[in-house]
């Protein structure tokens, strides 16, 4: 692929490969594998701590939401995380996790502090997106056979809505503002734009890709650019990742990356995006301004999710002002 110059800040994208049970580090100044380290068993979902010094693991086959000094690769505990967690987000207040369990259709939620449980909500069956609004306020599981986006009061810790969406979903994200959320639906091939105050759909988006069947464009993961103005969406074993225009809903684009993208993950600044490529083994660079893929880098076996932090001479320098 073309090479294009680069930002010059530095900084960490981490990697989590399922097959290997392992995350791989990649430097954002060469765009290189500088270490990987040994994790839980199917990692998937990850994300850092608000400072940056823990990393968070869903070690799916090990049941457990791995802590991880993200400096050393070295296990710091397992936090109780419910049975076969997916994915998981991280509140604003910095402590509270709120983990979707896929085997026994249930969110936990953990006080990654004092790692104690403090709630187990039932939603629908086979949960796996989990995402917390900007406020704190609501938290969201996505159903995958239920085909629901199940609202919980934060406040309360019960679930007290659920929206109908598309077959499969997989993945959710507010928007900056919390007055919309973006659900991807794997089967059914769309994603769904969702007024939070209502809880209805606003928008379901569909793809359609020249010389690609309409079975291989299956939306997965979801990331917003900085400006709120455009949305990459993850389409699966089509092998593309869509832009999506957030005001007309109309796609503006396709990217060709690797084989069967799982996820999306933006860099800070805007201007970068990571995609993870599962059955190609690697991770495609997009330029987010060109909108082209510009590297290929590979990893382990199976990459499946994607957390960015900034490096350490950039984190210092920030603790410094």
């Amino acid at each position: 692929m073309l090479l294009m110059p680069l930002g010059a800040e530095a900084h960490e994208v981490y990697v989590s490969n399922e097959r290997d049970n392992t995350v791989s580090v990649i430097d954002s100044t060469t765009w290189e594998v500088t270490r990987t380290f040994p994790v839980g068993r199917r990692p998937r979902g990850l994300t850092f701590s608000k400072d940056g010094r823990r990393l968070f693991v869903c070690a799916s086959d090990s049941d457990a939401v791995q802590v991880i000094d993200p400096d050393t690769g070295k296990l710091l505990h397992d936090l109780p995380s419910g049975e076969d967690p997916e994915q998981f987000s991280l509140a604003p207040d910095g402590k509270t996790l709120f983990i979707a369990n896929e085997n026994n259709a249930t969110t936990t939620v953990v006080d990654a502090d004092t790692r104690k449980v403090l709630a187990q909500i039932d939603v629908g069956i086979e949960p796996e997106g989990m995402a917390v609004s900007p406020d704190g306020k609501l938290a969201v599981t996505t159903s995958e056979t239920t085909n629901m986006v199940h609202w919980i009061d934060t406040g309360t810790l019960q679930a007290t809505d659920a929206t109908p969406v598309g077959q499969r979903p997989r993945h959710a994200e507010f928007t900056r503002d919390g007055k919309r959320l973006w659900v991807s639906s794997e089967i059914g091939g769309t994603v769904a734009v969702i007024d939070v105050a209502t809880r209805r759909v606003v928008e379901t988006i569909g793809f359609e890709i020249k010389g690609i069947s309409g079975d291989r464009i299956q939306p997965v993961g979801i990331a917003l650019s900085e400006d709120g103005r455009s949305a990459f969406v993850a389409l699966g074993p089509s092998d593309r990742v869509a832009v999506v225009d957030t005001e007309s809903f109309k796609v503006k684009a396709t990217i060709l990356v690797g084989r069967r993208v799982w996820h999306v993950a933006a860099l800070p600044g805007g201007e970068r995006l990571v995609t993870t490529n599962g059955v190609s083994g690697d991770v495609t660079v997009i330029d987010a301004v060109s909108l082209k893929a510009i590297r290929s880098i590979k990893v382990g076996r199976y990459p499946w999710g994607a957390a960015v932090r900034p490096a350490a001479g950039v984190r210092s320098a920030g603790a410094a002002e």
